[in-house]
């Protein structure tokens, strides 16, 4: 299904019947990532999923949006809908989005589950910095040498062959969103959210490693961490079991038990 938000075609699913459930994906993902997720709520909920703007099937946006701008756009998806309560659930820059709006409209959200959350600054440490002047001083150099090609081909090779995996993943617009969202630091809003948080958090996640959960812990008033032996970014799906049982006991009360 679709719906036209800012002028964009956002593409979006929706299944089952009781309290609303949104369940955000992560950074060049889509629906089709959170689709287990999905599954084992909507015989309970009333559950929707939307891909973002320039992920999945919706259509890339025209400016260079932010973790602000994603959770505005996510606003007027909800209010399209018609919740006037949500259960919100964020994978990475799901998670980013959730903060944003957790924090912004405690009337509205009333759990949140944050899975391996994107939002904060990472801790930095010399070898980053060193990494940083080394490709920009090879960018220069690489935008003063091969003089025959054109500048923009000459750069998507240099981006191609030296850039991060997401950065080398997005292109155009999408590349210059993804610089602008991991430099946005969400910290500050954590001690404004007042729904009942939990964190769910891979032991092993080195993208968004499971320091960033226990500050999250300790900053999100009513909330609580769960760490994922054995398991990545993609804590859910890695410990998949563990994880709706996990997510089955902390929504056990909001569930629509008519619903088999």
């Amino acid at each position: 299904m679709k719906v036209n938000i800012e002028n964009m075609e956002i593409n979006y699913i929706c299944e089952g019947q009781g309290k609303n459930v949104l369940i955000l994906h992560g950074w060049g993902a889509s629906i089709d990532t959170i689709m287990p997720i999905f599954n084992i709520l909507k015989n309970h909920f009333r559950v929707y999923a939307m891909d973002f703007p320039g992920c999945g099937k919706s259509q890339k946006p025209n400016e260079i949006l932010g973790a602000y701008d994603y959770a505005r756009i996510t606003k007027k998806f909800i209010d399209a809908m018609q919740m006037e309560e949500v259960i919100l659930i964020g994978h990475s820059h799901g998670g980013r989005v959730s903060i944003v709006l957790a924090s912004k409209y405690p009337e509205l959200v009333k759990k949140m589950i944050l899975i391996d959350s994107a939002g904060l600054i990472p801790k930095r440490k010399p070898k980053y910095y060193i990494k940083v002047y080394t490709f920009k001083a090879l960018k220069k150099l690489y935008s003063m040498a091969f003089f025959w090609m054109d500048k923009e081909e000459k750069m998507e090779k240099f981006y191609k062959k030296f850039g991060s995996d997401d950065y080398k993943d997005a292109d155009g617009i999408m590349r210059k969103i993804l610089v602008k969202l991991v430099n946005e630091d969400l910290r500050p809003l954590l001690k404004d959210i007042k729904a009942s948080t939990l964190l769910i958090w891979g032991k092993d996640d080195d993208a968004t490693p499971v320091y960033m959960g226990e500050i999250m812990e300790k900053e999100i008033k009513d909330s609580g961490l769960v760490v994922l032996e054995n398991a990545g970014h993609y804590s859910y799906l890695d410990q998949f079991g563990r994880f709706k049982a996990i997510l089955d006991s902390f929504l056990k009360e909001d569930k629509n038990n008519l619903q088999v």
